[in-house]
């Protein structure tokens, strides 16, 4: 199964959540990336949002 990332640093990645858990995939993801606010080493924040589980809104940037 994959999710679709919208918006953000990784707006149109798809991420494979094979394997995930309910709760991993109600958590959403923590994606290295080196294009985000905090540069190399950085985390775009990923969460399902709205009615199509298979679509992950950008929730921020983390170190």
């Amino acid at each position: 199964m994959t999710v679709h990332t919208v918006a953000g640093p990784l707006d149109g990645l798809l991420l494979d959540v094979t394997g995930w858990d309910a709760e991993q995939l109600a958590d959403g993801a923590a994606l290295l990336t080196e294009i985000g606010s905090y540069g190399p080493g950085g985390r775009a924040h990923y969460e399902p949002g709205g009615t199509d589980p298979r679509r992950w809104d950008w929730a921020g940037d983390g170190p």
